[in-house]
């Protein structure tokens, strides 16, 4: 896939203003999020994208702790100028449902297996929790896309203000 492709793809699921927008939130959530992912992982999913994505991904430095989905969540919104949670949420989800489009369901299910809890969602997949957790990777079952419902998210993509959170 060719980035402008990939943009494109990102701009209209995240129905960002314009492509430099796009671009910008690609750059950010995939530089936040290569940090958090093991060197193999990392570089088997920058394979799956295309060079300035792939850039992104493995320029990021190895974070220091792991963190479970909403961390990373608020973490991101915390480094992003004029983000709320909410508009962090849907910056990343917008961009890791496409690189789960394209990366596949084995690769993303490892992925997923590797990342604490609360990543699933993020790449627009259910996450199992509890009982119906795997014991093992042998037992492992697909996970299942989630198909939005029709007419979810044909508004607008919600509003940006300033960062205020004290936990940043």
């Amino acid at each position: 896939m060719h980035w402008s492709v990939l943009v494109d793809k990102v701009r209209s699921r995240g129905r960002y203003a314009d492509e430099e927008q796009s671009k910008q939130v690609i750059r950010a959530v995939l530089w936040e999020f290569g940090g958090h992912l093991p060197g193999g992982l990392r570089s088997e999913l920058a394979a799956c994208l295309p060079e300035p994505a792939a850039a992104s991904l493995t320029d990021a430095l190895p974070a220091t702790q792991p963190l479970t989905g909403a961390q990373f969540v608020d973490r991101f919104a915390c480094r992003t100028a004029e983000a709320t949670a909410a508009t962090a949420r849907w910056d990343v989800g917008s961009v890791l449902s496409v690189v789960a489009d394209l990366a596949g369901d084995d690769l993303v299910e490892r992925i997923l297996a590797a990342l604490p809890s609360g990543y699933a969602l993020l790449f627009g997949r259910a996450e199992l929790t509890g009982t119906d957790r795997p014991l093992n990777a042998e037992a492992r079952t697909p996970l299942r896309r989630l198909v939005p419902p029709p007419g979810l998210h044909t508004g607008p993509r919600p509003g940006r203000v300033r960062a205020t959170q004290a936990h940043c």
